[in-house]
């Protein structure tokens, strides 16, 4: 038998969605590492979990790489220097874009909720109907 806590229909995948999510985050202001990984703990795309700040780092190092966030060295407080980072022009025109995939993907999944509930109705009508 499955265990729907680990089937996709459990929203666990809604990790998939981290990169929209730092990019929403950012999209308000420099941060560094540590304090976006504390933003997204709060955000319900993580449903409540904590990410793993390991893979939010490579997250943010691949979003470097393809030139949606810069990074540079905060060092005006007391300790350690620590790395900040922002949304380029380019990241905020990838951000624009997430914006319209996401309202594309939210409507589809209302029409995919509402077709559900529809499917999900009938079986109960169909179970109470046999013998």
């Amino acid at each position: 038998m499955i265990d729907l806590d680990e089937c996709p229909c459990s929203g666990k995948t809604l990790s998939k969605l981290l990169q929209p999510a730092v990019m929403t985050i950012l999209a308000a202001g420099e941060l560094h590492g540590y304090k976006i990984v504390g933003r997204l703990a709060e955000t319900p795309t993580l449903a409540g979990d904590r990410p793993d700040p390991t893979g939010v780092y490579r997250l943010l190092h691949a979003m470097q790489e393809r030139g949606l966030v810069v990074s540079s060295w905060d060092t005006s407080g007391a300790g350690p220097a620590k790395k900040t980072y922002q949304l380029t022009r380019t990241g905020r025109r990838c951000l624009a874009r997430w914006i319209t995939s996401l309202a594309e993907y939210h409507k589809a999944i209302g029409e995919l909720l509402a077709s559900a509930k529809r499917a999900s109705a009938e079986l109960k009508k169909l179970r109470r109907a046999a013998p």
